[in-house]
């Protein structure tokens, strides 16, 4: 995969949800979230293409991985802190629970998966892997902490078949 360059999400841009939605909360039902994600897709890709939309989505989500370490996470904690960090804000946030499979010692391959995740968990099989954004999302988060690019590719999924997504992410 090619090296991914993005702009810098400005985290400000998501607002003060709390002050703007006092009624009605920050939560939002996973269908309203996938309604926008697969119809933006879906433009996109009548619009660009499949592998264009896939790789802006994976834009999209190595920018959104960046910004949500930067402003989520501590980047100066050892590897298994980090992680542990990461775990608990993902399943905080309801976003999914992550679980990281194996590792070399080097961290330079390194094998997770996510469960429960927003992208796909409940989907038909389609035969084939959908969660381009959680791709460039890990990417994100990943180079934000280690400052390295990582091609992280989706080797199980929901949409193929499996019941949870399986990730692989190797330094590029």
């Amino acid at each position: 995969m090619e090296k991914i360059s993005v702009p810098e999400f400005d985290w400000a841009r998501i607002g003060d949800i709390a002050s703007g939605r006092e009624n009605l909360g920050e939560l939002l039902p996973v269908a309203v979230y996938r309604l926008m994600q697969f119809t933006v897709f879906d433009v996109m890709e009548a619009e660009f293409g499949k592998e264009a939309a896939q790789g802006l989505f994976r834009k999209a989500g190595f920018s959104a991985g960046m910004a949500f370490a930067k402003n989520n996470l501590d980047l100066g904690a050892d590897f298994n802190a980090f992680v542990s960090q990461l775990q608990n804000v993902l399943k905080a946030l309801l976003i999914g629970i992550l679980k990281i499979e194996s590792a070399n010692a080097d961290k330079t391959k390194i094998s997770l998966s996510v469960s429960e995740d927003l992208d796909c968990s409940g989907l038909s099989d389609i035969g084939e892997t959908v969660c381009y954004y959680d791709e460039g999302f890990l990417a994100g988060v990943l180079k934000a902490y280690t400052g390295l690019d990582y091609d992280v590719v989706e080797v199980d999924c929901w949409a193929s078949g499996g019941r949870t997504c399986r990730f692989t992410a190797e330094i590029n």
